[in-house]
């Protein structure tokens, strides 16, 4: 649909309360005139995409159009919904009866049974493992109830190739808002009261970074958008930009008008296809209507964006890497000061925020300052996204409240640890962050608690391990994600972490000298001390971090030569138990290394010095007469 121009704020927003028919259904407003009597919602993010939401459409429309309810009930793709445990997910408006794990063969059911008949399909709808009851609607279900979603307000909600439902919920208002009525000093001091801090990790005031490059000198000037999201198991970023691109838009352009840029650059990973093509729908929709470009509403503001596709470099996160890869250079961090604001991009004044920051521009906007900073704890306000993942229930996107515990998090939200298993740890802050315990588990999420323990909140990622997770293992595993991601420009990060290394895998090798331990400690803090960037200077955090709470491990596998999670392959040995054991050989018959001894009917033996811990005498014995010790 080719929609008009918009001249001023005034037609903005008009245009915004003829649109807001196309969201009656879905936010159970009496009085719609959208011509349709339901709207049915497919989760469209790439999760559910993997999962065949797609063919869910597809099949839900020819099921409609086959019972004549083409014109009368509507299938639309949204963003994530969140719960990716459950996905794909279907919503049916305006009864909000909430599917999951939804398959396209059941298409015909939903419009029969439902949409038809006038009985939500039970077998489809989400089962509470606790209660084993079934629950109809998401805002009864504990992975919702305590979510408070700002950033991922319209994910879900909206059709996010259709810039006019992001008008519809209240889209572009922000930034006609600021045009007409506020002064660029008057954004700043609206950023600054809010208490809005950077979501990409170091958590450093957004009003702060805007002021600084309002006031740098310089004819020219650019917003650049941080989507370059690398840390391991996190997707927020990506879901922002799959379900709500548009609002990633309206804040950088809010950002150019404050800090005097007519430029944004996205910088985003060329592995995110699909935010991608929704960016740039999105970019050309916006510019279509006159809300990108050349005099914006009539305000005289210019301000444009276009997309940069990054390799995938982790250490690109870091915003002076960003930068000098959008240059065309090598993605080396420089040294700070200058910082980005005063000489960044083309070394011009340039301000980067990352894009969960950016998602709570317009809300703050429209709702105030007091409004914003009444989320939240003293000194970190507003709520937080976290990539919910590892050993938990309930995997999925979760925005809540800054103070929120981990217990909350973990337990109510995440539905507590899989398959019955007992908690152990969990990490924050992906590759850079560090590991807690129990004993935090009442921790309020703070930018402060978090440091202070010894963690980061990072960009958001939220790892839970059970109590068959090895912490030796899992500093190493971070440790080379790092290691490979580094860019070796400094010699600590370079150097430094590959020694880290070697001593990690000695210890889980059962090579480690007794030392180990604080060879690990000194060199780890020599690393954060004299690193050149925010990656070498956080990469021995998992490390630190679990010699500090699990010490335990560590010293089981250098002094007893034993991996008490069994997972360590070096460190495992299979032994034959007496009791169990009938004879039958199985064992010795599949043994790869040919180390089992023992003859029919009669008890059989391991030789550890020929075993290589392959496991196969473990799988294939039928009568549990193989255990690790």
């Amino acid at each position: 649909m080719k929609m008009e121009r918009i001249n001023t704020f005034a037609e903005l927003q008009e245009r915004h309360q003829a649109l807001r028919h196309l969201l009656g259904l879905r936010l159970n407003e009496a009085g719609h005139k959208a011509g349709f009597e339901r709207d049915i919602l497919v989760c469209g993010g790439t999760g559910c995409i993997a999962s065949a939401s797609n063919d869910i459409v597809a099949n839900l429309n020819a099921a409609l159009a086959a019972n004549g309810l083409a014109k009368k009930v509507q299938v639309l793709k949204t963003g994530c919904f969140g719960f990716c445990e459950k996905g794909p997910i279907v919503l049916v408006q305006p009864e909000h009866v909430f599917y999951t794990q939804v398959k396209p063969e059941d298409a015909k059911a939903i419009v029969e049974e439902h949409i038809i008949g006038g009985r939500p399909v039970e077998r489809l709808l989400y089962l509470e493992p606790i209660t084993q009851k079934r629950i109809p609607k998401s805002g009864e279900m504990p992975f919702y109830k305590k979510q408070m979603r700002i950033a991922l307000r319209n994910c879900g909600l909206i059709n996010p190739e259709r810039v006019a439902e992001y008008i519809a919920a209240e889209g572009w208002l922000a930034l006609g808002k600021v045009l007409t009525e506020y002064s660029r000093e008057q954004v700043v001091d609206l950023m600054l009261k809010s208490g809005l801090r950077g979501r990409g990790g170091a958590g450093f005031p957004t009003g702060l970074k805007w002021q600084a490059a309002m006031k740098a000198e310089g004819a020219e000037k650019y917003i650049v958008c941080n989507a370059d999201e690398g840390d391991p198991g996190a997707f927020m970023d990506r879901s922002i930009m799959e379900g709500d691109p548009c609002s990633v838009l309206e804040a950088m352009a809010v950002a150019g008008y404050c800090v005097g840029a007519e430029q944004g650059v996205i910088y985003i990973r060329a592995e995110y296809p699909l935010a991608i093509q929704r960016l740039e729908k999105a970019i050309a929709q916006s510019r279509e209507l006159g809300l990108l470009g050349k005099n914006i509403l009539g305000s005289g503001f210019n301000f444009d964006v276009r997309l940069q596709l990054g390799a995938g470099a982790f250490v690109c996160g870091e915003e002076t890497a960003l930068l000098r890869s959008i240059e065309g250079k090598r993605g080396e961090p420089t040294t700070k000061p200058p910082f980005p604001a005063e000489k960044g991009l083309w070394e011009v004044p340039t301000c980067v925020n990352n894009v969960e920051t950016l998602a709570n521009i317009p809300p703050i906007i429209l709702k105030g300052a007091d409004w914003f900073s009444s989320i939240g704890t003293e000194k970190s306000k507003g709520t937080k996204v976290f990539a919910l993942a590892g050993k938990i229930n309930n995997v999925g996107l979760v925005e809540v409240p800054m103070g929120t515990t981990l217990r909350e998090v973990i337990f109510d939200i995440g539905g507590g640890i899989r398959g019955g298993g007992e908690f152990k740890a969990v990490q924050t802050g992906g590759p850079s962050g560090g590991c807690m315990t129990k004993e935090h588990l009442d921790t309020p999420i703070t930018y402060e608690n978090l440091q202070a323990i010894g963690s980061m909140m990072g960009s958001g990622g939220m790892i839970v391990m059970d109590e068959n997770t090895c912490m030796v293992d899992i500093a190493k595993f971070y440790l080379e994600f790092t290691l490979e991601e580094s860019c070796g420009k400094c010699t600590p990060c370079r150097i430094g972490n590959k020694r880290l290394h070697e001593l990690l895998c000695t210890i889980t090798e059962g090579k480690a000298e007794n030392d180990a331990i604080e060879k690990l400690e000194v060199l780890g803090e020599v690393i954060k001390k004299t690193s050149l960037c925010g990656l070498g200077q956080t990469s021995p955090n998992p490390v630190l971090s679990t010699i500090k709470f699990f010490r335990d491990e560590y010293e089981a596998h250098i002094k007893d030569h034993k991996c008490p999670a069994g997972v360590c392959k070096n460190l495992k040995q299979y032994w034959v138990v007496e009791d169990k054991c009938i004879g039958c050989t199985a064992c010795a018959r599949n043994c790869p290394a040919v180390c089992i001894s023992g003859k029919v009917k009669e008890i059989h033996f391991i030789d550890q010095s020929k075993c290589i811990k392959c496991g196969v005498c473990m799988t294939k014995c039928k009568f549990g007469a193989i255990e690790i010790r």
